[in-house]
């Protein structure tokens, strides 16, 4: 890593996630100097590919795995190699019905097999014609949406006007419970489409705060496809280093921010007494950190709500209801999130309670990229599983964080062996201590180990793409303090790998330079 002799820099920029990493390349091709300060002793942040398991050659995306609302806009601009997969198949959920092993097979085109498993399931035509028209019509918040995110914020009025149609007012103007119930009739289909609303996020279907995950969800580059990265996010991550060293960025590891100081000139100074002078300061972290180091009072964001599972494989399970599982796994693999089910979870643990049934999600890297296995793995069969634990929020685990680990591990596997004829733990890879091959992450390992909040994943409760009537005209990063601007998830439009708040941050740094 380069390092600078000199510690006045026009940006400095604190944290070094995708975000900070995005900035930087955008900053310097418009001929400043940046630095990024890093309290790790690598870069990447949230978006790390990790030898999680140190006996098998698999580098895991470990805290987040897939790729949507990262603009292509981004990647041509700075010129990465980066590549994502698109997944035929959408998603997969099994279901048992009158005693019999289903599934409904969800993939791009809602033909063949798509079709029959809705029949199947939901007895009728009615559910799949109705899923087309709620998808097509979302396609229209999105295609007016996806192409204002590297723009200053657009007006309520004015986006509104741009979208022109009732789902403005299903998605953004009323929770998202009346358009699941009104225009969906099974269980199961409400469930699959209300759970874009949750991921990460402690809400039911009466509060928007579920509209706004479901939304930033479903825009990415105006399709909401989700998409595999090649080689893992740790990818995303060399490519924006290589691209941040090439134009001059520095960067300082090990390098944590105990204080800012703002004024005419703005101070940065680190744990180890060091000083980093700048005109302009990007905060590549939590607004709760942000508000640490400048001494001032911390907002109150909602809690994490999500449990993460890593897992390494010898083989794939094979499902009772006879689906391939290279189908089955290949999109999001849903299991237990009929709307009922999401619903009682979150009025359960709303009132402190670990669900009974925990509603999850999960998916396979490994079949759509095989390069982040050695090929001695490769050979062998063996595959990676990344599982997504919904309403499991962070107090849950403050008493005893492993023991609720502990707790919500068991049900989660006991509730997917449901599912299976190979009991998900007869297919685990082992370590040599006999140990499988198998890691939880609560919210509270995920505020110790990348600074997320309570372990929100969007650091703060999220907001919605526009800005008010009236209001100021902003890029959605702007804080209280001039010259000092959000880079991270905790900007508007934040959250997810997107880059996002990154190139904002920029071009907001840039426009106050009048460039």
């Amino acid at each position: 890593m380069l390092k600078s002799e000199s510690n006045n820099f026009d940006v400095v920029i604190v944290g070094g996630g995708h975000n900070a990493l995005v900035a930087s390349c955008y900053l310097a091709k418009a001929g400043l100097t940046v630095a990024i300060l890093e309290k790790n002793d690598s870069l990447g942040g949230a978006t790390v590919s990790q030898k999680v398991f140190p006996e098998y050659e698999a580098r895991l995306s470990r805290y987040s795995y897939l790729v949507s609302l990262l603009p292509d806009q981004i990647v041509k601009d700075l010129g990465l190699k980066f590549k994502t997969i698109e997944r035929e198949v959408s998603s997969f959920t099994p279901e048992q019905i009158d005693g019999k092993d289903l599934g409904l097979l969800i993939n791009r085109g809602l033909v063949g097999e798509t079709a029959d498993d809705f029949l199947k399931i939901t007895g009728s035509s009615d559910e799949i014609k109705a899923w087309r028209e709620f998808y097509a019509d979302v396609h229209k918040l999105a295609d007016a949406i996806a192409p204002t995110m590297l723009e200053k914020l657009p007006t309520r009025s004015e986006l509104k006007e741009k979208v022109g149609h009732k789902i403005w007012d299903e998605i953004i103007e009323n929770p998202i419970a009346q358009v699941l119930e009104s225009r969906f009739k099974n269980d199961l289909v409400r469930g699959i489409v209300f759970t874009d609303g949750l991921i990460g996020t402690l809400s039911d279907g009466k509060d928007l705060v579920a509209n706004i995950c479901f939304l930033y969800h479903l825009i990415g580059n105006g399709t909401g496809d989700w998409k595999v990265p090649v080689g893992g996010m740790g990818a995303l991550v060399a490519e924006l280093v290589e691209a941040a060293e090439n134009l001059g960025v520095t960067f300082h590891l090990e390098s944590e921010v105990e204080a800012i100081t703002v004024g005419k000139a703005n101070f940065v100074t680190t744990a180890s007494g060091k000083n980093y002078e700048s005109k302009y300061l990007l905060a590549n972290f939590a607004p709760q950190k942000l508000a640490k180091v400048l001494a001032k009072p911390a907002p109150k964001s909602l809690d994490g709500s999500q449990v993460k599972v890593n897992m390494l494989l010898t083989k794939l399970p094979r499902l009772k209801s006879g689906t391939d599982p290279k189908l089955a796994f290949a999109g999001t693999f849903h299991f237990d999130e009929r709307y009922s089910d999401l619903q009682l979870a979150y009025a359960q643990a709303a009132s402190g309670e670990i669900p009974e049934i925990i509603p999850a999600e999960m998916y396979c890297h490994t079949l759509s990229d095989t390069s982040i296995l050695s090929p001695d793995l490769v050979s062998k069969g063996f595959q990676t599983l990344t599982l997504f634990g919904i309403h499991t929020p962070a107090f849950l685990f403050e008493k005893d964080n492993s023991g609720s680990k502990a707790i919500i591990l068991k049900r989660l596997l006991n509730q997917l062996n449901q599912y299976l004829i190979d009991p998900i733990e007869s297919c685990l890879a082992k370590n040599s201590d006999g140990s499988l091959c198998i890691e939880i992450k609560s919210p509270l390992d995920l505020e110790d180990e990348i600074g997320l909040p309570r372990g929100n994943i969007f650091h703060k409760d999220l907001s919605m793409p526009f800005r008010e009537d009236g209001s100021t005209p902003s890029w959605g990063v702007e804080t209280e303090i001039p010259n000092l601007f959000l880079c991270g998830a905790g900007a508007i439009r934040g959250g997810g790998v997107s880059g996002i708040p990154g190139h904002n941050a920029a071009a907001a740094v840039l426009e106050a330079r009048g460039m």
